[in-house]
C-alpha cells in the first residue's frame, strides 16, 4: 500500500527539485547569457544577469574568426562514427559475457573498468608517436577509432547490463529452430535490447562530443571537432569571455537539443529491465 503524499511535502520535494536543477544548469544559463553581452559588460564586476545590451556580434565575430560549420561536421562525424563503430565491436562481446557459459565476465568486466581509471595523459605520447607513424595524426578516423577505444567498456558494460535482462531461454528457442550465431544476435537479440541500445548510443555520442583531451591533441586543423573550435578562443593575448561563451553556445547547443529530445529514449533505456 502506497504512503499518502501531503500537499506540503509535495511542494517542498518540487522546490527542492527545481532548485538543485537550476544550481546544475545554471552554468550553462551563465554561459549562453554572457553570450549576448558586449564584452566590458561580460567581464563587468559585480557580474551584470539581465540588465545588459543585448548583442549577436559575438556570434558573427566567431563565425567570421573560425568557420563554425567544418567543425560541427568533424564532432558529428566523430561521435557517431565512434559509437557506431563500438557497437559493432561491444554487441558481441556484451553477448559472450551474458550468455556464454564458463565466461570470466566479472574478471573482464573489472578490467574493462580499470582503464577508464588510467590518466589518459599517461599513454598520450605512445599514441601520438603511433598516429604519425601511421598517418593518422588530424585525421577523423583517427579520433574516431581513438574516441571507440575510450568509450568502448562503457558501451560493453552498458550492453551486458541490458542483455542480461533478456531470458536465456528465448536465445535457446531461436537455436532451435535453427537461428545461427549471426541470426541470433541480429533478429532475435539486438530487436529485443533496442531500448537499452537507444540509450546506450545517445550516451556514448554525448562523451564522445565532449571529448577534449584527444581531440585537442591529436589534431591541428582538418579533423578539429568543436572542443578544438571553444580552445581556439583562449589566447595568449587573454580570455574575451563573451566571444568564448558565444563559441561555447554554439558547441554544447546541438546535443543539448538533442538531449532534450531524446530525453523519454534515454530515461527509458537507463531503466531498462529495472521492473520486474
Amino acid at each position: 500500500m502506497s504512503r499518502a503524499i501531503t500537499p506540503q511535502a509535495k511542494a517542498i520535494n518540487t522546490g527542492l527539485a527545481w532548485s538543485v536543477a537550476l544550481l546544475i544548469a545554471f552554468p550553462i544559463l551563465w554561459t549562453v547569457l554572457t553570450s549576448f553581452k558586449p564584452e566590458p559588460q561580460a567581464v563587468a564586476s559585480p557580474p551584470i544577469f539581465l540588465g545588459f545590451d543585448w548583442t549577436i556580434q559575438n556570434y558573427i565575430d566567431v563565425q567570421d574568426q573560425r568557420a563554425y560549420f567544418r567543425y560541427f561536421v568533424n564532432s558529428v562525424v566523430i561521435s557517431i562514427g565512434s559509437t557506431l563503430l563500438g557497437l559493432i565491436i561491444a554487441i558481441p562481446a556484451a553477448w559472450s559475457m551474458a550468455f556464454v557459459p564458463g565466461a570470466r565476465t566479472k574478471d573482464l568486466l573489472m578490467w574493462m573498468l580499470s582503464t577508464k581509471m588510467m590518466p589518459a595523459v599517461g599513454v598520450l605520447v605512445p599514441i601520438y608517436l603511433i598516429f604519425i607513424r601511421l598517418g593518422l595524426l588530424d585525421t577523423r578516423i583517427g579520433l574516431t577509432v581513438v574516441l571507440m577505444l575510450i568509450n568502448l567498456p562503457i558501451i560493453i558494460w552498458m550492453l551486458y547490463t541490458y542483455f542480461k535482462e533478456i531470458p536465456a531461454d528465448i536465445l535457446e528457442a531461436a537455436r532451435m529452430d535453427g537461428a545461427g550465431l549471426r541470426e541470433e544476435i541480429l533478429y532475435v537479440l539486438t530487436p529485443m535490447a533496442v531500448p537499452g541500445i537507444a540509450s546506450t548510443v545517445l550516451l556514448n555520442i554525448i562523451l564522445a562530443w565532449n571529448e577534449s583531451f584527444w581531440t585537442i591533441n591529436l589534431t591541428t586543423v582538418n579533423a578539429a571537432p568543436l572542443t578544438a573550435f571553444i580552445a581556439g578562443f583562449s589566447s595568449p593575448q587573454g580570455l574575451f569571455y563573451a566571444k568564448l561563451s558565444a563559441a561555447s553556445t554554439m558547441a554544447i547547443a546541438p546535443i543539448l537539443i538533442m538531449g532534450w529530445f531524446s530525453q523519454k529514449q534515454l530515461v527509458r533505456g537507463l531503466t531498462f529491465g529495472a521492473v520486474k
